[in-house]
């Protein structure tokens, strides 16, 4: 009899447990945004996100490298990093200091830039430098075509080349009138008053062109800044910061989606990600269960073929390359 009892009891806490998570599932998620124009329709295929321009293709983060991945390519999203200039001009790099990609140390390999920066009082940091200092520098310098040969390492007409840092708000107005439908996935790269001021400038310019208000998301993995986007700029979309990307994949992998309260509006995320053991992000569950919440599915950064057809059959929304032609090509195989 006490055996009988006690398999009922334990029959009632599973039968209980079941039915909790049975509710939580079946209960729909609020959603994370009303409008989400980072989202594909049904069916459809996902979007290209020219990574740092598409790096591989041309000079990254050049005006360049931009205008040859919207106009020839024909990309859906430009996806950069965003640093504040000593002067307050907001451009487009990827790392804090320029060194990597321009001749600001004279005529010497990259191999070479690449020793002389480990040591950090050599590299050349945007925070420091006025933007008529940065625009002196070729930023197409150590660029190498796919027959590996660095075709502007003597260009001189940069400005008319494309090969100057680029700005903001110089992108922006690039494409305005002639591709209002373009999206933008920025990182403020600042930390501290650094980014609070790059938060504000950015807000600023997107008055100048309200058009992109509601087509850029801004990420950050600073903390603060993710506060001060919240709190200040609370209409403009927000990326997941990885705290609060790793609580709602948790939630959706557990199936307690109830309890995640994210509002951001794209979860930015690679295939897979080593904590000690490797967690598979490339999931259709993941994104069915963010699509629920109206959220984006982004995978960076993604230049095999075989590993982006695999993810538009998942259904995912963006893919972010380096090499937006061979995305290009793979997605045209699909049409």
């Amino acid at each position: 009899m006490k055996r009988f009892k006690a398999l009922k009891i334990i029959g009632i806490v599973l039968l209980s447990i079941v039915l909790v998570m049975t509710v939580l599932n079946v209960i729909p998620p609020k959603k994370n945004v009303e409008s989400n124009p980072f989202i594909v329709a049904d069916g459809e295929l996902p979007m290209i996100a020219a990574h740092r321009g598409g790096g591989l293709n041309n000079p990254e983060n050049t005006m360049l490298a931009f205008r040859e991945a919207v106009n020839t390519i024909g990309i859906d999203i430009i996806e950069s990093d965003l640093y504040i200039t000593k002067d307050g001009y907001l451009v487009y790099n990827h790392d804090e200091y320029i060194d990597e990609t321009c001749n600001i140390n004279g005529d010497i390999s990259l191999e070479e830039v690449k020793a002389l920066c480990e040591n950090e009082a050599n590299r050349h940091y945007i925070k420091d430098m006025t933007l008529a200092e940065l625009r002196q520098y070729n930023f197409g310098y150590y660029f190498k075509d796919k027959s590996g040969n660095r075709i502007y390492e003597n260009a001189t007409e940069l400005e008319a080349l494309g090969l100057q840092i680029a700005t903001v708000d110089k992108l922006f107005q690039e494409f305005y009138e002639s591709n209002p439908d373009l999206l933008f996935i920025v990182e403020i790269k600042n930390s501290g008053e650094l980014g609070f001021e790059a938060c504000r400038i950015l807000n600023d310019t997107l008055n100048q062109y309200p058009n992109y208000r509601s087509r850029i998301v801004v990420g950050t993995f600073h903390d603060e800044i993710e506060e001060e986007l919240k709190v200040k700029y609370p209409d403009l979309l927000r990326g997941a910061p990885t705290g609060t990307a790793a609580k709602f994949i948790v939630t959706q992998f557990l199936g307690v989606n109830i309890f995640d309260n994210g509002d951001f509006a794209c979860l930015q995320i690679p295939t897979s990600y080593d904590v000690g053991i490797t967690l598979t992000l490339d999931k259709a569950t993941l994104i069915n269960r963010a699509h629920k919440r109206n959220i984006a599915v982004q995978y960076w950064t993604i230049n095999d073929a075989d590993e982006m057809r695999r993810l538009i059959e998942l259904g995912c929304d963006c893919i972010m390359t380096d090499d937006p032609v061979l995305l290009k090509q793979v997605l045209e195989e699909y049409r």
